[in-house]
């Protein structure tokens, strides 16, 4: 008994000091972000040995718990119907609100989940959840893209499904057969979904002979380049819950299918050094000094490497493929793009990607609109749902889907 006095404080405090974090003092719902990030730590270390005891990979395993835990949360779809189908080779899912008098076709959004290029899916509640919400509250008809995952494949089979998916969708006799509008189409997606919606439409915007073309882009807090994991925000927020820098570096590395050995040259910016040719003349499409704001800049400086490793880029050639880095894409490419909402939080090693791209597509001529939330952190917009119930995901999927209201 005596011991169990002795026993129970030490692992209330072992509990405490595993979920604290010190975190900035803008963040909204700061508590239950720390034991939503301490779980997710427990669940990540956890598939790691699984890992390292070579039984399955852990981003399967990860995934797998993650679908596993969303299948516990039930929620509601009455008036939304809800078909999974298949695009092109590319599995969907399609929220359709019913059909308002005499009204005759709907808009519609694609949309592209986020997670890594690794994680979560179109059919987990989270999503679901999201689509149809968005569904309800536009009277549009979304269409959620399930491509597939890493580690099953890797870049740029994640792109490649998105574009097939899209270019399915915008086929006038497909559109009709969901009752859509072509001149009232969005693409949109959050995290790696926004990477693969914006790698979309550049690519959507270079094909000539397209007969329908989105109306308009929406990018809730994007990831759009690896060139620079010293932007900063990487910086301010390198040790932020969710998505820490080094996981994000992780992220790319298994979506470009290379080696964690490359994860620390990565984060000093070794593969971007003066001395690596091939990354030198990109460099200037994400100058962040001359394309932030001095708010976002804080009193940060550039990370440049007088000498670094070449062979980094060989062996991920992709790093400089905009494909799977979008804001690498040359200005006549941007000046083609649609119309584009992008969504940034403070508190998010993203929030420089977002926000340099766009001020790339202002100056390329596009109508912009930065969506910054000062309190607000990455992947915050689906965590709607509870015991994820958080205040900033409210706030953030209202503010992105009134803007689509007003704007398709």
């Amino acid at each position: 008994m005596r011991a169990a006095w002795v026993l129970l404080p030490a692992l209330a405090a072992l509990s405490a000091y595993y979920v604290y974090l010190p975190l900035p003092g803008a963040v909204s719902d700061p508590w239950k972000l720390m034991l939503l990030d301490a779980t997710f730590r427990a669940v990540q270390q956890t598939c790691h040995l699984i890992h390292y005891l070579r039984l399955s990979h852990h981003l399967i395993v990860l995934n797998y718990l993650i679908c596993t835990f969303d299948k516990l949360k039930s929620v509601s779809s009455e008036g939304i119907k809800i078909t999974d189908a298949v695009f092109d080779g590319v599995e969907v899912r399609v929220f359709e609100p019913p059909a308002k008098g005499d009204e005759s076709l709907k808009r519609s959004v694609v949309y592209i989940h986020g997670g890594g290029w690794a994680l979560a899916s179109a059919r987990t509640s989270l999503y679901n959840n999201l689509c149809r919400i968005m569904a309800e509250s536009l009277n549009a008809v979304v269409v959620s893209v399930e491509y597939r995952l890493v580690p099953e494949v890797c870049f740029p089979e994640q792109y490649n499904d998105a574009l097939r998916a899209t270019k399915h969708f915008l086929q006038p006799d497909v559109l009709a057969e969901y009752s859509v509008d072509p001149s009232r189409i969005a693409i949109s997606g959050d995290s790696a979904g926004g990477n693969l919606a914006a790698a979309v439409c550049q690519q959507l915007s270079k094909e000539e002979d397209l007969p329908v073309r989105p109306k308009l882009q929406a990018l809730i807090y994007p990831v759009l380049q690896a060139l620079d994991f010293n932007t900063p925000s990487y910086q301010q927020n390198m040790n932020m819950p969710v998505l820490p820098r080094s996981v994000m570096v992780n992220y790319w590395i298994d979506y470009l299918s290379g080696d964690y050995e490359l994860a620390r040259e990565l984060l000093v910016n070794n593969h971007t050094a003066l001395d690596v040719g091939p990354a030198l003349p990109l460099r200037a499409r994400l100058d962040w000094p001359a394309l932030l704001p001095p708010s976002f800049q804080k009193s940060y400086r550039p990370v440049l490497q007088a000498r670094g490793s070449a062979a980094i880029v060989e062996r991920l050639p992709a790093l400089l493929d905009a494909r799977a880095a979008p804001l690498l894409a040359d200005d006549a490419t941007l000046a083609r793009q649609p119309r584009t909402y992008v969504l940034t939080c403070e508190n998010d090693v993203l929030r420089d990607d977002g926000a340099m791209y766009a001020a790339r597509l202002e100056r390329a001529g596009v109508p912009v609109t930065l969506d910054h939330f000062h309190d607000c952190f990455h992947g915050c917009m689906i965590f709607t749902v509870w015991p994820t119930d958080f205040s900033a995901g409210v706030r953030t999927r209202s503010s992105y889907i009134k803007w689509l209201d007003e704007n398709l």
